[in-house]
């Protein structure tokens, strides 16, 4: 494996936006044993309310679907007061920088967005807006392949994360943008879900309210509603506990996520 990392800096003038101090970062996790081959890719973008960029939600994911077979890399994305769309910039930046260093990362062009919670917003923000003037010059560019979104904060009306929506909206005028199920049409891509339905914090409707968007549009997708678990479980392993919860965050029955998502994306859609 070669880890490396590299800063995004997409060009926020010129989507009105100002430069953050503290730049977005994108770790690599790249095969590199037989550097003849190309591997397609998977980006994961963590959640964290838009405060801040879990780190039980990123890497650990990525060294999961790097196992798989996938270059893996993890967005560590700008947070608070950063209003939308800076994120949605970061996320188009990462996105090309990949396809467009392919060949030094041993990579094909297919690449795969896993989102967790704000990170699943995020990652469903680029879904709706890949072809959209919204994100500029990077129209028609950083489609994703595939979209697997975890808990993911959906919409910014009635069933939202309040402080996911306060983070990207904070003068509370663009509900209609940032609420991802008003905005699906027939390009979005594939997607893959999965939720609790006891959770407390991003309530499942997020979920179901996606999943009928996308059934209304034709778009091809999969959903699994676990029936306990609560949120920000992650991987549902020993690398997603927290305080020492074992309890809480070392989920079997919600782990099978990973082996799910996988040979959902290794399905011809």
């Amino acid at each position: 494996m070669r880890i490396t990392r590299t800063e995004i800096t997409p060009d926020y003038g010129a989507f009105g936006l100002e430069k953050p101090r503290d730049p977005a970062r994108l770790t690599c996790m790249t095969h590199d044993i037989q550097p003849e081959r190309s591997f397609p890719s998977v980006l994961v973008v963590p959640g964290g309310s838009y405060e801040k960029c879990s780190k039980r939600e990123g890497e650990p994911c990525a060294a999961r679907f790097y196992s798989y077979g996938f270059n893996a890399f993890v967005l560590e994305y700008s947070v608070i007061n950063k209003p939308f769309p800076t994120a949605l910039t970061e996320l188009c930046e990462a996105v090309r920088y990949i396809r467009d260093n392919k060949a030094e990362l041993c990579a094909t062009d297919e690449v795969n967005v896993i989102g967790f919670s704000a990170g699943g917003h995020l990652a469903a923000c680029l879904g709706a807006y890949h072809n959209s003037g919204i994100i500029g010059g990077y129209k028609g560019r950083v489609t994703p392949d595939k979209l697997i979104l975890c808990y993911p904060v959906i919409t910014t009306g009635r069933y939202t994360h309040s402080r996911s929506r306060e983070n990207i909206d904070p003068a509370g005028q663009l509900e209609d943008i940032t609420s991802v199920e008003k905005n699906v049409s027939a390009d979005f891509p594939p997607t893959f879900i999965w939720h609790n339905a006891d959770d407390k914090t991003v309530p499942v409707m997020n979920s179901i309210m996606l999943s009928q968007a996308l059934s209304e549009n034709g778009i091809p997708f999969e959903m699994h509603i676990f029936p306990t678990g609560g949120h920000a479980v992650a991987m549902c392993d020993i690398t997603s506990v927290r305080d020492g919860d074992n309890d809480r965050y070392i989920l079997p029955d919600v782990a099978v996520w990973a082996d799910l998502a996988l040979t959902w994306l290794r399905r011809k859609i």
